[in-house]
């Protein structure tokens, strides 16, 4: 199955199928192929059942994110130990930054996320440094700056632009999501880039590279080191649509 473009991070009410699906039939009309959900709920796992539910229930490629929001290193160890054989891809979100370089360390930690406002003015070379030499990823949301409030959008932006490129001058690993909560603000990759390109200072080129292969090298990375193996009918192959 060919994979392009990507919404790498879409947030989904897991006791609400309804709702979920409903998201999904939205993104089929918008042309978005590929999405990685992550549920709201206070999911540890994500059930099989659920996923094979979830996937016969759409024409989209689906894949699954869990995200820890941590509060310091003892939380991070604790609960990091439920997640050794877990097939999807996990995520860490921390204002702490010995958290942020102890997930960057740890191979079972797929993406430290900078999605959240405050969270990304915690990142550090030393953070970046330590994905690229574990192959992980830094996250980055455009939710922050889809806000009518022009005074807390134009702060959002002058922080999202100013920490995407200290990423970008240190060739970090990198996925940017849309991440919209609201189903309306949804909208395809294809748009997002023009966004990361004409507002943020980011080439085309590293852009496509950003929302296409990107998240099929994190998928890839998943795969790896969660043993989590793709269906039988799903071969990911680097490329545009």
């Amino acid at each position: 199955m060919f994979l392009s473009y990507f919404e790498s991070r879409l947030p989904a009410d897991f006791d609400n199928f309804t709702e979920m699906l409903k998201k999904l039939e939205f993104c089929e009309k918008l042309g978005i192929k590929n999405v990685i959900l992550e549920p709201i709920n206070k999911l540890k796992v994500i059930p099989l059942e659920i996923k094979k539910k979830i996937k016969s229930n759409t024409t989209l490629n689906v894949f699954f994110r869990i995200n820890l929001r941590l509060n310091n290193l003892e939380d991070f160890k604790k609960r990091i130990k439920q997640y050794n054989n877990c097939s999807d891809i996990l995520s860490i979100e921390s204002l702490n930054k010995e958290v942020q370089l102890q997930a960057a360390r740890d191979s079972r930690v797929d993406i430290i996320s900078f999605s959240n406002l405050q969270i990304i003015k915690t990142l550090t070379p030393g953070v970046i440094s330590l994905t690229k030499q574990n192959n992980s990823f830094l996250e980055f949301s455009l939710a922050s700056i889809m806000i009518t409030n022009k005074a807390n959008q134009s702060k959002n932006f002058r922080n999202l632009y100013r920490f995407i490129q200290l990423a970008l001058k240190y060739k970090a690993n990198c996925i940017i999501s849309g991440n919209f909560d609201d189903l309306y603000d949804l909208r395809h990759p294809r748009a997002l880039i023009s966004i990361c390109n004409s507002l943020l200072g980011i080439s085309l080129d590293r852009a496509k590279k950003i929302f296409i292969v990107n998240p099929i090298l994190l998928l890839e990375r998943t795969e790896k080191h969660h043993s989590n193996k793709l269906e039988p009918e799903v071969r990911l192959i680097k490329g545009g649509d």
